[in-house]
This record gives structure tokens, sequence and C-alpha cells, in this order.
């Protein structure tokens, strides 16, 4: 795995580079639509690859281990052969999901102890374990096992979890070194940066990180419930310290305005759910600002749903027709604004690259925050 830098705005901290993968390069900054159960929901692999244009897709080792399982995924070839994807995957390693199962699960030294959301049964997630599981799914891009402290958390907290945070990193780093691909192509871990809102915490975990020397490297435990100007100025200390010579990944972020604001804080890699969720609920991120297809203003509204993406669903298909098909409870409503939303969040960071290019991203960045947030 490699990554070339290609380009640095120069008046902000963004980049442009390539990554390149067994599976395929991607150009960054970029945006990775999220396929938690190996599906990227209401989407077709074929419309991720020629009207989103997605360049790389998530996996979830927590919801993979639990369905379909490791034993059918190791049958099919790993996951990209179960589910056709023949580019680039990552697999967040289930930290989040242990998180936000907080009232059934116990975190010890060894690992965490979960029951199952889907029929109570006990697992026990160690960071030998996960790297084991993440190489079963098959990944390109394997993250480290973590814990993600809630928002606020108290320091004497944050402080303990990173330092176990930590140590399970050492643990996944060992058991990455000592074990092969599965499947005959290159697996990278990535570890991830922890301690909440607390500077010096950041700043200990992100120079430990470094340290590593592995091909590329996550910043998480943000987009938890603080406020925006905190996230930026963690993200900021952090890729002010992870090496510049690799990729920074901000992980489960978020709305256009933050996906901007990070790349200019010198962030290469983003996901977030937020996209195809809103889609599902009838909020439309278009390239003049946000649309709810459900009020009535666009009862017969006959124009595309945003001529300017380009993209078959984004140009086919009507205002008026989509708030049709969500008021009709159709299925095709929440596929095709599901599409349209991720083919903008793929426009959005190309867009972005482009003006990384021609040194004018700053500027382009300040209209455009304002622009796309507005409430159409």
């Amino acid at each position: 795995m490699t990554f070339d830098l290609v380009a640095h705005d120069p008046q902000t901290k963004a980049r442009a580079g390539v990554l390149t993968t067994d599976h395929g390069t991607i150009q960054t900054p970029i945006f990775m639509p999220v396929g938690t159960v190996g599906s990227v929901k209401a989407v077709h692999q074929r419309e991720l690859k020629q009207d989103i244009q997605a360049q790389i897709i998530l996996g979830n080792t927590y919801h993979l281990y639990l369905r379909p399982g490791l034993d059918t995924l190791q049958k099919a070839g790993g996951l990209h052969k179960f589910n056709g994807w023949d580019g680039p995957i990552l697999t967040d390693s289930g930290g989040y999901q242990v998180y936000s199962l907080s009232n059934t699960r116990k975190i010890k030294e060894e690992g965490v102890k979960f029951r199952s959301h889907i029929d109570g049964s006990q697992h026990l997630f160690t960071p030998e374990g996960v790297m084991d599981i993440q190489r079963v799914i098959g990944a390109d891009i394997i993250m480290a096992f973590d814990e993600c402290t809630p928002w606020p958390c108290e320091y004497d907290y944050a402080r303990r979890s990173l330092d176990m945070t930590h140590r399970w990193l050492k643990r996944c780093i060992q058991r990455i070194d000592e074990t092969e691909p599965l499947y005959g192509y290159e697996q990278q871990l990535f570890p991830i940066v922890q301690g909440s809102t607390f500077r010096d915490l950041r700043e200990k975990s992100a120079q430990f990180v470094a340290e590593q020397g592995r091909a590329g490297n996550a910043i998480g435990g943000l987009s938890v419930g603080e406020p925006a100007e905190l996230m930026y100025e963690m993200t900021e200390l952090c890729c002010d310290i992870l090496p510049q010579d690799k990729p920074r990944y901000l992980m489960g972020v978020g709305t256009p305005a933050n996906i901007l604001e990070n790349i200019a804080l010198g962030v290469d890699m983003f996901d977030c759910v937020l996209p195809t969720r809103n889609a599902r609920n009838g909020m439309l991120f278009t390239t003049q600002g946000i649309i709810n297809i459900k009020n009535k203003k666009w009862e017969q509204d006959f124009s595309p749903i945003d001529v300017e993406l380009g993209g078959y669903a984004s140009t086919f298909y009507s205002k008026s027709y989509l708030r049709h098909l969500f008021h009709a409870s159709e299925y095709l409503g929440g596929m095709a604004a599901s599409v349209h939303n991720l083919t903008f969040y793929l426009w959005l960071v190309r867009s972005a690259r482009e003006q990384i290019l021609a040194g004018t991203f700053r500027e382009w960045k300040e209209r455009m925050v304002k622009q796309l947030m507005v409430r159409l």
C-alpha cells in the first residue's frame, strides 16, 4: 500500500493524494460509503461504482461477525467475493459498536465481553481476535481495536481508556505482523488516535500512533456529540502530529460542512452513515443546499432533484415524484434518495480535490460551507 501526495493547498492544510491498494487506487480526499453488514443500505453495487463513483466502501466487523458470520465469509473467499464489490474495502474494528452497546458490555484488559443485539448471545472481542476477524472478512484496510469514549467524559476515565487502547494497539500490531492475509492480497492496519477532547491526551495518543509507523492513521472518538469547534480543534492537533506522508482518516464524520472544514485541517479520508440515513428520512443534500423532500413546497416541483450534480438519480427523478414516493411509503423513494445523497458526497470530495489541485480551495470552501447548509 502506498500513499503519494500530489498537491497542497497554499492557504490551508488541505492536500490531495493517491492511495494505492491491491484492489485499486483511491484519490484523496475521499468519502467512503458505509456498508455496515456488507451492503450500503438500499444501493446496488453497480450504482456505487457507476453512478455514485465510490472508490472504497466500509464493512463493519461487529455486524459481519454476527451476520453472515465468519464461516460463510471465508467460504465465499472474503467480503469482496461475497458482495461483488471489487474495489478497496475498509473494516471498522467494532470499537464504536462496543461503545454504543454500553448497557450490554464489559470492558476489561483482555478485551470486551458483549451481548449480541440480535439474539442476546455472549461474545468476546480481543485485540488479537478482532485482527483475525478482519483478516477473514478480507479488508484492504484493517482498523485497530480501541475504546471509543463518550462525550462528555471525565478526564481520568479518558486517560485510563487511552492507556488501555494503546496497550491494545500493541497487541493488534503484533497479531497483524505475525499473521498472513487469507486471500492473497495486502491488508494494512491503521491505528486510531483517541483521547476524548483533552489536548494533552490527544497529543500523547497522536505521538504514540505516529511512532508505530503503519501505512495510515485514523482519528477516532470525535463526532460523538461534542461541539463542532471542539472536533476541529482536536482534528487539527492530531493532523499536526501525525505523519505528513501517510493518509489520515477521520472516523464517522460527518455533514458536508464538517467534511470541508476537516479537509482544510489535513484530513484525507471520511465515512459516515449520515447521507444514507438522512436520505431514508427524506433529507437531501444538494449543490444548492438542503431539501426536506417531504415538504409540501415540492409537491408540484417537476424539476430534477439536482440538475447541477449530474448522475442518474439526481437528474432523472423530479422533486415532485420523489416526494410522492415518500408519502406513498414506496421503497424506491429511499433508494433514489440514498443514491442521490451519496452521489452528492462523492461530488463534494471530488470537487474539493479539484480546488486543492488548482490552489483555490480556501475561497471555494468558505463559500460552499455556507451554501450547502442552507435549508431550501
